[in-house]
């Protein structure tokens, strides 16, 4: 269960080898899609799961595919993707001290966070919220 506190100083063309969003992940690239993704979320009742990541680091690299799978075990959920350096300001308005941080949003509200990349506490973290909330059929 690790996490990266700042950038490795040598850049690996391999990190891109790695696929950060699949399944149900959707990418955010600037913050009108965020915020448009969370207006979505809140007019179909979901609960958005936040991945604040970056490509360099490691525990992120090896949390990716379990989230990705999550995503699609999970449907009733919006999983989000957040490049912590493709939108730097951003994610600092989040105060993400370590990556990947994991924010958990009710109506666009913080409900739980996660920092790490802790698989059971992640999965633990998503059946408790998916358990709290009325799905529609």
């Amino acid at each position: 269960m690790g996490n990266c506190l700042r950038k490795a100083q040598a850049d690996d063309d391999s990190d891109h080898n790695v696929e950060f969003a699949s399944g149900n992940v959707q990418v955010i690239t600037t913050k009108e899609s965020w915020d448009q993704k969370l207006e979505q979320a809140r007019r179909d009742s979901k609960i958005v799961i936040a991945n604040f990541s970056a490509t360099w680091c490691g525990p992120c690299k090896m949390i990716a595919p379990y989230y990705c799978e999550l995503s699609e075990k999970y449907p009733s959920i919006m999983f989000l993707l957040v490049d912590v350096d493709e939108l730097a300001d951003f994610s600092t308005l989040w105060d993400i001290k370590a990556t990947p941080t994991f924010f958990f949003l009710k109506d666009g509200k913080e409900v739980d966070k996660l920092v790490g990349a802790n698989k059971p506490e992640l999965e633990k973290k998503i059946v408790v919220i998916n358990d709290a909330v009325p799905h529609k059929q």
